[in-house]
């Protein structure tokens, strides 16, 4: 066991720390701010009045959120001891939500080390749930401030960046700070340590196109779900929407660690985790669930995420990270938010 002492800050995340906002809306109220289902989108002017309007129903939930924080955060769930096994770098406002979102860090036991400023207030995410589907708004506000030079570069901080053995940043940071992710990306090339990238949603693949595939030479693990990975298909003129022809395809990106072979998992909802193991593409099938069990598919792609390092930073083989990434998935969707009980149950 020897190990596990070394194991503090052998994650390490950086990303848009959200506080989520949840409700249950009806169709109307999607169609009121022209939002799709199992969608993620950035706010616009035109969702101004989203915000104030979900606050206003009877029950909402607030939880810490941000898609890297969320994994990172089911990571160290799954891990439980030591504690800060992850590390977590992002931007929030010197406010009330900034002051929750460290509290709700450090209850999970993530070292959390945020940029703080006061120009912009913490980001927001609502959270629009309709049934087992759901759609996502986020505000990034102060998360859009991230800075690498007033942060990133800070001796403190950069001693932490080196300390971990497994990188994990999800797309959207590349909307705020590519140049962050290339120094974190180029460090663990020139240090065959582990990165790993989320494509996160479909406008990523779409309007962040250049940024994203400045950094896929140095992404050694890809994750994404069957829209996400579509999207990213034709983007790149792929000409397939068989998604193992997908895998295949993205694995065979240029590569910059030729010591690492990529490996690219996407999940499809209850439909098998497809994942390049070696040369192959194989299906892994989720976990058996109850339609009715299911209360919030928020935060789904996330907790399979976290769970998947989780057993990845305890260098485990492909098959059981991804073993672990959907038994965390299935706990997180019987519950509303990306939230989880005490103790997993997980062997």
């Amino acid at each position: 066991m020897g190990w596990l002492k070394t194991l503090e800050n052998t994650l390490f995340g950086m990303g848009n720390p959200l506080l989520d906002i949840s409700a249950v809306v009806d169709k109307d109220f999607l169609d009121k701010f022209g939002l799709k289902l199992n969608d993620q989108i950035l706010a616009e002017d035109k969702h101004k009045a989203l915000f104030d309007e979900i606050v206003k129903r009877n029950k909402v939930e607030y939880h810490a959120g941000g898609s890297t924080q969320n994994s990172v955060k089911i990571a160290q769930w799954m891990i439980q001891k030591p504690q800060k096994v992850a590390t977590f770098f992002g931007c929030i406002g010197s406010d009330q939500f900034g002051e929750i979102l460290k509290k709700k860090a450090a209850e999970v036991h993530v070292d959390a080390h945020y940029y703080e400023q006061n120009e912009e207030p913490t980001g927001t995410c609502a959270a629009c749930i309709t049934g087992d589907k759901r759609s996502l708004v986020a505000n990034l506000a102060a998360a859009n401030c991230y800075k690498k030079e007033k942060h990133l570069d800070l001796d403190s901080n950069w001693e932490l960046v080196k300390k971990a053995k497994v990188y994990y940043i999800a797309g959207f940071f590349l909307t705020v700070s590519p140049e962050s992710i290339m120094k974190v990306a180029k460090h663990a090339s020139d240090n065959n340590k582990i990165f790993c990238m989320n494509l996160s949603a479909p406008f990523i693949s779409q309007f962040f196109k250049e940024p994203l595939m400045k950094v896929m030479p140095y992404v050694d693990i890809l994750f994404g779900n069957e829209t996400e990975a579509a999207t990213f298909a034709k983007e790149l003129d792929f000409e397939t929407d068989d998604i193992a022809e997908i895998a295949k395809k993205t694995q065979n990106l240029p590569k910059e660690n030729t010591k690492r072979q990529r490996v690219v998992v996407f999940t499809q909802g209850k439909d098998d985790t497809v994942a390049t193991v070696g040369e192959k593409v194989t299906m892994f099938p989720v976990l058996d669930i109850d339609q009715n069990d299911i209360v919030d598919t928020n935060g789904a792609g996330d907790a399979f995420v976290g769970g998947f390092l989780s057993a990845l930073v305890q260098e485990h083989v492909l098959e059981e990270c991804i073993r672990a990434g959907h038994y965390a998935a299935n706990v997180i969707i019987r519950r509303v938010g990306c939230t989880f009980p005490e103790k997993p149950e997980f062997q």
